[in-house]
């Protein structure tokens, strides 16, 4: 019961933090189109799509049971 409690807070999360890390996306591109001139503004959202991924990664491991060789 408590794991599945767990599953949906991480699912939630899961669902939070791909829902920021598109939006990133979406900006980084629209402001590559324009050709935005402020390169510092998006290489810190490059940065910060990259941890949002890595995030995104860590919470997708801890769904997966861990398996007692």
């Amino acid at each position: 019961m408590a794991d599945d409690i767990d599953k949906r807070e991480i699912d939630t999360e899961l669902e939070g933090v791909r829902a920021a890390h598109r939006a990133l996306d979406d900006l980084i591109r629209q402001l590559t189109a324009e050709g935005s001139s402020d390169q510092l503004h998006i290489q810190r959202l490059k940065k910060r799509k990259l941890m949002l991924k890595d995030k995104i990664m860590a919470l997708e491991s801890e769904r997966i049971p861990d398996i007692i060789a």
